[in-house]
């Protein structure tokens, strides 16, 4: 069946060293989810700071308010320029997020590539051109308010 790709750049008046301790602590990533995703962490005592291997176990509510287990690893890791999250456990049949940081004119740019396949076949194919595609764009839109009121474009 299908697979999606969705991408987004955006630039940071701030330092790669600023925006990585950021970015790369799991401990931040309710802080860049909507509140109505109902995101909540489930794992225990996460360090501050991701390594190759780490598993990440969420709740989260992505529709209807139903909550969903959703377990990521962390798959890829270089310091202060790249990390990768894989779903192994989730709403979607892959899910693969690339987080790129680059520096560039006096700051830094990041750049996402979400790589992903919905579940069900064709019903996923709809799903993904009626709700799923917009529902990324929208969490990445709320993402970028949220980085924005904190690091500065």
């Amino acid at each position: 069946m299908a697979v999606y790709q969705f991408k987004r750049e955006q630039f940071f008046n701030q330092s790669i060293d600023v925006l990585w301790e950021f970015i790369s602590s799991p401990k931040n990533l309710k802080t860049i989810t909507p509140d109505y995703m109902g995101f909540d962490i489930v794992s225990k005592d996460l360090p501050n700071a991701m390594y190759e291997g780490m598993i990440i176990n969420y709740k989260v509510s992505p529709v209807l308010g139903i909550k969903t287990t959703w377990v990521t690893e962390i798959t890829h890791v270089k310091n202060k320029h790249y990390f990768v999250d894989e779903q192994r456990v989730g709403p979607y049949k892959i899910w693969h997020h690339q987080h790129f940081l680059e520096e560039t004119n006096g700051g830094t740019l990041m750049k996402d590539i979400v790589t992903y396949q919905p579940p069900f076949g064709i019903l996923g194919v709809l799903a993904n051109s009626i709700m799923i595609k917009h529902k990324l764009n929208e969490i990445f839109e709320y993402r970028n308010t949220v980085l924005n009121e904190l690091f500065g474009t």
